[in-house]
Protein backbone atom coordinates (compact mmCIF):
# COMPACT_ATOMS: atom_id res chain seq x y z
CA UNK A 1 0.00 0.00 0.00
CA UNK A 2 1.04 3.39 -0.88
CA UNK A 3 1.91 5.67 2.23
CA UNK A 4 3.03 8.95 2.45
CA UNK A 5 6.16 8.06 3.87
CA UNK A 6 6.99 6.16 0.71
CA UNK A 7 5.89 8.96 -1.44
CA UNK A 8 8.24 11.38 0.30
CA UNK A 9 11.22 8.81 0.29
CA UNK A 10 10.70 8.48 -3.55
CA UNK A 11 10.95 12.20 -3.84
CA UNK A 12 13.42 13.28 -1.47
CA UNK A 13 15.80 10.12 -1.72
CA UNK A 14 16.61 10.83 -5.78
CA UNK A 15 17.24 14.80 -4.97
CA UNK A 16 19.72 13.97 -2.61
CA UNK A 17 21.41 11.51 -4.41
CA UNK A 18 21.40 14.10 -7.17
CA UNK A 19 22.30 17.01 -4.60
CA UNK A 20 25.31 14.69 -3.28
CA UNK A 21 26.37 14.21 -6.43
CA UNK A 22 26.34 17.95 -7.81
CA UNK A 23 27.90 18.98 -4.23
CA UNK A 24 30.87 16.31 -4.88
CA UNK A 25 31.40 17.15 -8.10
CA UNK A 26 31.46 21.05 -6.80
CA UNK A 27 29.36 22.13 -10.91
CA UNK A 28 26.20 23.69 -11.24
CA UNK A 29 25.33 23.14 -15.08
CA UNK A 30 25.48 25.79 -17.38
CA UNK A 31 21.62 25.16 -17.67
CA UNK A 32 21.13 25.83 -14.30
CA UNK A 33 22.54 29.26 -13.92
CA UNK A 34 20.24 31.03 -16.60
CA UNK A 35 18.04 33.55 -15.17
CA UNK A 36 14.87 35.33 -16.59
CA UNK A 37 14.74 38.80 -15.42
CA UNK A 38 11.33 40.63 -14.83
CA UNK A 39 12.05 44.42 -13.98
CA UNK A 40 9.54 45.22 -11.09
CA UNK A 41 8.53 48.76 -10.94
CA UNK A 42 9.69 50.36 -7.33
CA UNK A 43 8.96 54.22 -7.58
CA UNK A 44 9.94 57.00 -9.35
CA UNK A 45 9.79 58.07 -13.28
CA UNK A 46 9.05 55.20 -14.87
CA UNK A 47 10.57 55.57 -18.15
CA UNK A 48 13.90 55.15 -16.06
CA UNK A 49 15.26 51.35 -15.91
CA UNK A 50 17.41 52.52 -12.61
CA UNK A 51 13.81 52.91 -10.87
CA UNK A 52 12.79 48.62 -11.58
CA UNK A 53 13.98 46.03 -9.70
CA UNK A 54 15.49 43.01 -11.36
CA UNK A 55 13.66 39.93 -10.48
CA UNK A 56 15.34 36.53 -11.39
CA UNK A 57 12.89 33.71 -12.15
CA UNK A 58 15.57 30.92 -11.78
CA UNK A 59 15.21 27.24 -12.82
CA UNK A 60 12.90 25.43 -9.54
CA UNK A 61 15.53 22.02 -9.70
CA UNK A 62 18.02 24.47 -9.02
CA UNK A 63 16.06 26.01 -6.12
CA UNK A 64 15.71 22.40 -4.72
CA UNK A 65 19.50 22.00 -4.75
CA UNK A 66 19.72 25.19 -3.30
CA UNK A 67 17.63 24.70 -0.06
CA UNK A 68 19.44 21.49 0.93
CA UNK A 69 22.86 23.75 0.19
CA UNK A 70 21.60 26.42 2.21
CA UNK A 71 20.29 24.00 5.57
CA UNK A 72 23.82 22.96 5.50
CA UNK A 73 24.86 26.08 5.37
CA UNK A 74 22.95 27.48 7.95
CA UNK A 75 23.84 24.58 10.94
CA UNK A 76 27.61 25.72 9.68
CA UNK A 77 27.22 29.47 9.97
CA UNK A 78 25.38 28.69 13.70
CA UNK A 79 27.99 26.26 15.18
CA UNK A 80 30.39 28.41 14.55
CA UNK A 81 28.77 32.11 15.51
CA UNK A 82 30.05 33.46 11.85
CA UNK A 83 27.49 36.23 11.73
CA UNK A 84 27.63 39.39 13.71
CA UNK A 85 24.90 39.68 16.38
CA UNK A 86 24.10 43.12 15.01
CA UNK A 87 23.09 41.25 11.43
CA UNK A 88 19.22 40.67 11.76
CA UNK A 89 18.38 40.18 7.73
CA UNK A 90 17.36 35.90 6.86
CA UNK A 91 18.37 34.66 9.47
CA UNK A 92 16.70 32.10 12.10
CA UNK A 93 14.95 33.53 14.25
CA UNK A 94 15.64 37.26 13.69
CA UNK A 95 13.38 39.66 12.30
CA UNK A 96 12.09 43.18 11.36
CA UNK A 97 10.58 43.54 15.20
CA UNK A 98 13.82 42.48 16.64
CA UNK A 99 16.18 44.62 14.39
CA UNK A 100 13.39 47.65 15.45
CA UNK A 101 13.69 46.90 18.88
CA UNK A 102 17.51 47.05 19.05
CA UNK A 103 17.58 50.36 17.34
CA UNK A 104 14.98 51.89 19.82
CA UNK A 105 16.31 50.43 22.43
CA UNK A 106 19.49 52.08 22.13
CA UNK A 107 17.74 55.21 21.57
CA UNK A 108 15.39 55.50 24.34
CA UNK A 109 18.29 54.97 26.14
CA UNK A 110 19.93 57.82 25.64
CA UNK A 111 17.50 60.04 25.78
CA UNK A 112 16.84 58.51 29.08
CA UNK A 113 20.48 59.60 29.86
CA UNK A 114 20.06 62.78 28.17
CA UNK A 115 22.72 61.83 25.69
CA UNK A 116 23.13 63.03 22.10
CA UNK A 117 22.17 60.31 19.49
CA UNK A 118 22.59 60.62 16.34
CA UNK A 119 21.33 58.08 13.39
CA UNK A 120 22.68 57.75 10.12
CA UNK A 121 20.50 55.57 7.37
CA UNK A 122 22.70 54.54 4.61
CA UNK A 123 21.23 54.09 1.20
CA UNK A 124 23.27 51.56 -0.91
CA UNK A 125 23.03 51.63 -4.80
CA UNK A 126 22.20 47.73 -6.03
CA UNK A 127 23.87 46.31 -3.32
CA UNK A 128 22.80 42.91 -4.62
CA UNK A 129 23.83 43.05 -7.95
CA UNK A 130 27.43 44.72 -7.19
CA UNK A 131 28.68 42.09 -5.24
CA UNK A 132 31.85 41.53 -6.42
CA UNK A 133 32.72 37.36 -7.04
CA UNK A 134 36.44 37.06 -6.41
CA UNK A 135 36.45 39.85 -3.19
CA UNK A 136 33.00 36.88 -1.75
CA UNK A 137 35.42 34.16 -2.27
CA UNK A 138 38.00 35.17 -0.28
CA UNK A 139 35.77 36.04 2.54
CA UNK A 140 33.71 32.81 2.81
CA UNK A 141 37.06 30.84 2.06
CA UNK A 142 38.21 32.76 5.01
CA UNK A 143 34.87 31.92 7.23
CA UNK A 144 36.05 28.45 7.06
CA UNK A 145 35.04 27.51 3.34
CA UNK A 146 37.17 24.80 2.21
CA UNK A 147 37.76 22.17 -0.60
CA UNK A 148 34.23 20.91 -2.37
CA UNK A 149 32.19 23.49 -0.91
CA UNK A 150 33.91 26.30 -1.71
CA UNK A 151 34.08 24.91 -5.47
CA UNK A 152 30.53 24.75 -5.50
CA UNK A 153 29.98 28.13 -4.22
CA UNK A 154 32.05 28.91 -6.87
CA UNK A 155 30.16 27.08 -9.82
CA UNK A 156 26.69 28.79 -8.29
CA UNK A 157 28.20 32.36 -8.76
CA UNK A 158 30.12 32.40 -11.27
CA UNK A 159 29.66 32.30 -15.00
CA UNK A 160 25.98 32.95 -14.71
CA UNK A 161 23.88 34.25 -17.57
CA UNK A 162 20.67 36.08 -17.57
CA UNK A 163 18.20 37.86 -20.34
CA UNK A 164 15.51 40.40 -19.85
CA UNK A 165 11.76 39.72 -20.83
CA UNK A 166 9.20 42.24 -20.85
CA UNK A 167 5.64 40.66 -22.18
CA UNK A 168 6.38 38.53 -25.25
CA UNK A 169 9.82 40.05 -26.03
CA UNK A 170 13.39 38.86 -24.68
CA UNK A 171 16.47 40.34 -24.80
CA UNK A 172 19.55 38.35 -25.89
CA UNK A 173 21.74 36.05 -23.44
CA UNK A 174 24.38 38.30 -21.56
CA UNK A 175 27.44 37.07 -19.23
CA UNK A 176 27.03 38.59 -15.50
CA UNK A 177 30.10 39.73 -14.17
CA UNK A 178 29.16 40.12 -10.31
CA UNK A 179 26.37 40.43 -8.33
CA UNK A 180 23.66 37.26 -6.51
CA UNK A 181 20.51 36.60 -8.34
CA UNK A 182 17.62 38.28 -6.78
CA UNK A 183 15.04 35.75 -6.20
CA UNK A 184 17.31 33.01 -5.43
CA UNK A 185 17.52 31.24 -1.92
CA UNK A 186 20.95 31.42 -1.27
CA UNK A 187 21.97 34.80 -2.87
CA UNK A 188 20.36 36.33 0.49
CA UNK A 189 22.69 34.28 2.86
CA UNK A 190 25.62 35.02 0.79
CA UNK A 191 24.69 38.79 0.70
CA UNK A 192 24.97 38.92 4.70
CA UNK A 193 27.99 36.78 4.92
CA UNK A 194 29.79 39.40 2.24
CA UNK A 195 28.99 42.35 4.41
CA UNK A 196 29.13 41.08 7.40
CA UNK A 197 33.15 42.18 8.34
CA UNK A 198 31.58 46.08 8.30
CA UNK A 199 30.49 45.58 11.87
CA UNK A 200 34.42 45.33 12.61
CA UNK A 201 35.07 48.70 10.78
CA UNK A 202 34.00 50.75 13.80
CA UNK A 203 33.94 49.86 17.50
CA UNK A 204 32.45 53.31 18.03
CA UNK A 205 29.58 52.71 16.40
CA UNK A 206 26.11 50.59 16.62
CA UNK A 207 25.15 48.76 13.81
CA UNK A 208 21.72 47.62 12.87
CA UNK A 209 21.61 45.61 9.30
CA UNK A 210 18.87 44.00 7.86
CA UNK A 211 20.07 42.96 4.50
CA UNK A 212 20.89 46.02 2.80
CA UNK A 213 19.67 48.37 4.93
CA UNK A 214 22.01 49.90 7.47
CA UNK A 215 21.46 52.07 10.44
CA UNK A 216 24.35 53.52 12.35
CA UNK A 217 24.27 55.11 15.68
CA UNK A 218 26.61 57.51 17.44
CA UNK A 219 26.27 58.42 20.87
CA UNK A 220 27.73 60.98 23.54
CA UNK A 221 27.07 63.39 26.22
CA UNK A 222 28.32 66.13 24.03
CA UNK A 223 26.88 67.39 21.00
CA UNK A 224 30.29 67.94 19.31
CA UNK A 225 31.93 64.95 19.92
CA UNK A 226 29.42 63.09 18.38
CA UNK A 227 29.28 65.11 15.16
CA UNK A 228 33.19 64.71 14.56
CA UNK A 229 32.74 60.93 15.53
CA UNK A 230 30.26 60.03 13.21
CA UNK A 231 32.00 62.40 10.48
CA UNK A 232 35.28 60.58 10.63
CA UNK A 233 33.62 56.86 11.44
CA UNK A 234 31.51 57.82 7.70
CA UNK A 235 34.61 58.38 5.74
CA UNK A 236 36.03 55.16 7.39
CA UNK A 237 32.72 53.49 6.32
CA UNK A 238 33.13 54.58 2.91
CA UNK A 239 36.90 53.52 2.13
CA UNK A 240 35.17 50.07 3.32
CA UNK A 241 32.16 50.32 0.37
CA UNK A 242 34.65 51.39 -1.91
CA UNK A 243 37.56 48.57 -1.21
CA UNK A 244 34.15 45.72 -1.73
CA UNK A 245 32.87 47.50 -4.45
CA UNK A 246 29.73 48.81 -2.77
CA UNK A 247 28.17 51.99 -3.85
CA UNK A 248 27.18 53.99 -1.10
CA UNK A 249 24.04 56.64 -2.50
CA UNK A 250 25.57 59.76 -0.41
CA UNK A 251 22.50 61.93 -2.13
CA UNK A 252 19.85 59.22 -0.55
CA UNK A 253 21.41 58.20 2.91
CA UNK A 254 20.26 60.88 5.87
CA UNK A 255 21.04 61.46 9.35
CA UNK A 256 18.42 61.76 12.22
CA UNK A 257 19.47 64.20 15.77
CA UNK A 258 16.74 62.37 18.48
CA UNK A 259 15.66 63.59 21.10
CA UNK A 260 13.74 66.82 22.59
CA UNK A 261 16.93 68.89 21.25
CA UNK A 262 16.53 72.56 19.64
CA UNK A 263 15.01 72.32 16.02
CA UNK A 264 17.88 75.17 15.43
CA UNK A 265 20.90 73.44 16.29
CA UNK A 266 22.99 73.29 12.92
CA UNK A 267 24.19 69.79 11.96
CA UNK A 268 26.47 69.89 8.84
CA UNK A 269 27.96 65.89 8.15
CA UNK A 270 29.88 66.14 5.50
CA UNK A 271 31.17 62.77 3.24
CA UNK A 272 33.04 63.19 0.34
CA UNK A 273 32.22 66.82 -0.07
CA UNK A 274 28.38 65.87 -0.25
CA UNK A 275 26.73 66.94 2.39
CA UNK A 276 24.48 64.55 4.29
CA UNK A 277 19.92 65.49 4.53
CA UNK A 278 18.88 66.04 7.92
CA UNK A 279 15.33 64.89 8.23
CA UNK A 280 13.18 64.55 11.27
CA UNK A 281 11.54 61.47 10.14
CA UNK A 282 12.28 58.73 7.93
CA UNK A 283 11.16 54.75 6.66
CA UNK A 284 13.29 52.09 8.18
CA UNK A 285 12.05 48.66 7.86
CA UNK A 286 8.73 49.77 6.88
CA UNK A 287 8.61 51.37 10.59
CA UNK A 288 8.49 55.04 10.11
CA UNK A 289 10.50 56.79 12.97
CA UNK A 290 10.75 60.05 14.37
CA UNK A 291 13.14 61.70 15.99
CA UNK A 292 11.36 62.31 19.14
CA UNK A 293 10.81 58.51 19.23
CA UNK A 294 6.76 58.76 20.00
CA UNK A 295 5.39 57.23 16.85
CA UNK A 296 3.04 59.53 15.68
CA UNK A 297 4.22 59.96 12.76
CA UNK A 298 4.15 56.06 11.37
CA UNK A 299 0.56 56.04 13.51
CA UNK A 300 -0.75 58.51 10.91
CA UNK A 301 0.72 56.52 8.23
CA UNK A 302 -0.99 53.28 9.53
CA UNK A 303 -4.40 55.68 9.71
CA UNK A 304 -4.10 56.49 5.93
CA UNK A 305 -3.87 52.90 5.26
CA UNK A 306 -6.48 51.59 7.43
CA UNK A 307 -9.00 54.55 6.16
CA UNK A 308 -8.41 52.91 2.48
CA UNK A 309 -9.19 49.37 3.24
CA UNK A 310 -12.26 50.63 5.35
CA UNK A 311 -13.21 52.34 2.26
CA UNK A 312 -13.58 49.31 0.38
CA UNK A 313 -15.30 47.83 3.03
CA UNK A 314 -17.86 50.18 2.87
CA UNK A 315 -18.06 49.74 -0.62
CA UNK A 316 -18.39 46.11 -0.94
CA UNK A 317 -20.65 45.20 2.23
CA UNK A 318 -24.05 44.99 0.01
CA UNK A 319 -22.57 42.40 -2.03
CA UNK A 320 -20.43 40.01 0.67
CA UNK A 321 -20.87 37.74 3.11
CA UNK A 322 -19.65 38.31 6.64
CA UNK A 323 -16.95 35.85 5.85
CA UNK A 324 -15.60 37.10 2.72
CA UNK A 325 -15.89 40.68 4.31
CA UNK A 326 -13.55 38.90 7.18
CA UNK A 327 -11.09 38.14 4.53
CA UNK A 328 -10.73 41.74 2.88
CA UNK A 329 -10.32 42.62 6.93
CA UNK A 330 -6.86 40.18 7.18
CA UNK A 331 -5.65 41.64 3.61
CA UNK A 332 -6.53 45.42 3.86
CA UNK A 333 -6.83 46.61 7.12
CA UNK A 334 -4.74 43.28 9.70
CA UNK A 335 -1.64 43.36 8.17
CA UNK A 336 -0.83 47.51 8.82
CA UNK A 337 -2.35 47.06 12.49
CA UNK A 338 0.04 44.33 12.97
CA UNK A 339 3.14 44.85 11.29
CA UNK A 340 5.96 45.59 14.17
CA UNK A 341 2.97 46.05 16.75
CA UNK A 342 5.20 45.23 19.32
CA UNK A 343 7.92 48.36 18.50
CA UNK A 344 4.75 50.94 17.97
CA UNK A 345 1.67 49.91 19.50
CA UNK A 346 2.70 50.27 23.29
CA UNK A 347 3.41 53.99 22.64
CA UNK A 348 0.72 56.56 24.80
CA UNK A 349 -2.88 54.84 24.62
CA UNK A 350 -3.90 58.50 23.23
CA UNK A 351 -1.86 58.27 20.12
CA UNK A 352 -3.48 54.54 19.44
CA UNK A 353 -6.96 55.93 20.23
CA UNK A 354 -8.05 57.05 16.72
CA UNK A 355 -6.50 53.16 15.29
CA UNK A 356 -8.77 51.74 18.15
CA UNK A 357 -11.30 53.47 17.04
CA UNK A 358 -10.97 52.97 12.86
CA UNK A 359 -10.21 49.27 13.72
CA UNK A 360 -14.08 49.10 15.62
CA UNK A 361 -15.78 50.65 12.85
CA UNK A 362 -14.15 48.14 10.20
CA UNK A 363 -15.48 45.09 12.39
CA UNK A 364 -18.93 47.14 12.25
CA UNK A 365 -18.84 47.02 8.80
CA UNK A 366 -17.97 43.71 8.72
CA UNK A 367 -21.15 42.50 10.82
CA UNK A 368 -23.01 44.80 8.94
CA UNK A 369 -24.05 46.55 11.91
CA UNK A 370 -25.21 50.31 12.51
CA UNK A 371 -22.19 53.04 13.47
CA UNK A 372 -23.00 53.20 17.40
CA UNK A 373 -23.03 49.85 17.81
CA UNK A 374 -21.33 48.00 20.69
CA UNK A 375 -17.98 45.89 19.31
CA UNK A 376 -17.28 43.59 22.51
CA UNK A 377 -19.38 41.41 20.88
CA UNK A 378 -18.89 41.81 17.82
CA UNK A 379 -15.06 40.94 18.52
CA UNK A 380 -16.17 37.51 19.83
CA UNK A 381 -18.53 36.88 16.90
CA UNK A 382 -16.10 37.23 14.36
CA UNK A 383 -13.01 36.09 16.42
CA UNK A 384 -10.74 38.95 16.09
CA UNK A 385 -8.39 40.59 18.73
CA UNK A 386 -8.93 43.82 19.64
CA UNK A 387 -6.28 45.99 18.77
CA UNK A 388 -4.79 46.93 22.41
CA UNK A 389 -4.66 42.84 23.00
CA UNK A 390 -3.23 42.23 19.70
CA UNK A 391 -0.17 44.10 20.79
CA UNK A 392 -0.03 42.57 23.64
CA UNK A 393 0.02 39.33 22.24
CA UNK A 394 2.58 39.75 19.76
CA UNK A 395 4.58 41.45 22.60
CA UNK A 396 4.05 38.26 24.82
CA UNK A 397 5.87 35.94 22.02
CA UNK A 398 8.75 38.34 22.02
CA UNK A 399 9.45 37.69 25.61
CA UNK A 400 8.74 34.08 25.04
Amino acid sequence: MLTVKRVIDGIVKPLQYIFNLSFQEGVFTQKMKVAKIIPIYKSGEKHCFTNYRPVSVLCQFSKILEKLFLKRLDNFVEKHDLLANCQYGFRNNRSTVLALMDLMEEITECMDNKKYALGVFLDLKKAFDTVDHKILIIKLEKYGFRGVVLDWIKSYVMNRQQYVQINEFKSKLMDIECGVPQGSVLGPKLFIMYINDICKVSKILKFVIFADDTNILCSSGEFQQVVEVITQELKILKTWFDRNKLSLNLNKTKFMLFGNHKKDINIEICVDNVYLERVNTIKFLGVIIDHKACWKAHITYVRGKLARGIAVLGKVKHFLDRKTLYMLYCAFILPYMSYCADVWGNTYKSNIQTIIIMQKRAIRLINQEGYRAHTNALFIKTQALKFQDLVKFKTVQIII
